[in-house]
């Protein structure tokens, strides 16, 4: 199509072939496949002038429409490709969100105007391409996929309780005495039944219970601040309260391993300028 518009447009083959560096007899040749293609004569030949057919005139307006067409939408995918824009759909587990990375989302909407970014705060894990997200932030260890992550941080979950809860049952002095205690448990690690940790002894697992499990952060948290029981919960959920006061770190030789934060995405092939630019600039901030 791209030939025949070439043809028409410079009214010879020979100018066709010159505008696209190939031979007058390779135009002639590739003219000819079309319209046997297309079953019909797109134009009239003679050894001095070439004329375009009714059908040939019709053929070439709308191809003519298509190329333009495509070089557009060509056009439109290389400047996203190279420039931040459109949306970037984004799926964050909710505390990590709210705690971590609000204040650093706001800051790359200002460097990155042209983008719009639609958030889902959801500790579920959802299934990126079935549900159409172009990135997602997850924490833990990452099984095979076909999904490319990378690394952006690292979080250690720590045990604390409110002051109010230590007043009336003490404070557990090694690991072991927890199961003792009112422990509020995390259920999207687990089953919410048993925290491990690392310490001076290794690593150990405590079975524990309590009156509350939950799959989210906070409200354990809440809860913990009422004095309802003892938490086992990463430090960006808990460490406004430790420094404020609202809640005591306990046990503090002993923490979880590290949980990796990663940036999760369906290719590294062909990624766009937005999700490239948004791991690169959350990996620069939580760095600082």
């Amino acid at each position: 199509m791209k030939m025949y518009v070439a043809v028409v447009e410079g009214g010879s083959f020979a100018a066709a072939a010159s505008k696209l560096d190939i031979s007058r007899a390779m135009v002639s040749k590739q003219i000819q496949k079309l319209e046997e293609h297309l079953g019909t004569r797109l134009m009239n030949r003679t050894t001095r002038r070439l004329s375009v057919t009714e059908t040939g005139r019709a053929f070439y307006e709308r191809s003519a429409q298509i190329i333009t067409d495509v070089e557009e939408a060509e056009q439109i995918a290389g400047q996203m490709t190279s420039t931040p824009q459109g949306v970037l759909r984004l799926t964050i587990p909710l505390s990590y969100g709210q705690h971590r990375l609000a204040a650093i989302i706001g800051a790359y909407t200002q460097a990155y105007p042209q983008v719009q970014l639609d958030i889902s705060l959801s500790d579920r894990k959802i299934d990126l391409v079935d549900e159409g997200f172009d990135l997602a932030i997850r924490i833990g260890a990452m099984p095979q996929s076909d999904l490319i992550a990378r690394k952006i941080g690292g979080v250690h979950s720590i045990v604390c309780a409110a002051p109010a809860y230590l007043a009336r049952h003490g404070a557990p002095q090694t690991p072991a005495e927890l199961t003792g205690h009112a422990c509020l448990g995390y259920t999207l690690t687990g089953s919410g039944a048993e925290w491990r940790m690392e310490g001076p002894d290794g690593a150990v697992t405590v079975a524990i219970s309590g009156p509350i499990r939950a799959d989210n952060g906070d409200i354990i948290r809440l809860a913990a601040q009422s004095g309802a029981g003892i938490v086992f919960q990463p430090h960006f959920i808990v460490g406004d309260d430790i420094d404020a006061g609202r809640l005591v770190r306990l046990l503090p030789d002993w923490q979880s391993a590290e949980l990796g934060v990663y940036a999760v995405y369906p290719s590294r092939k062909h990624l766009s300028a937005k999700v490239r630019t948004f791991v690169d600039f959350i990996v620069a901030a939580l760095a600082v």
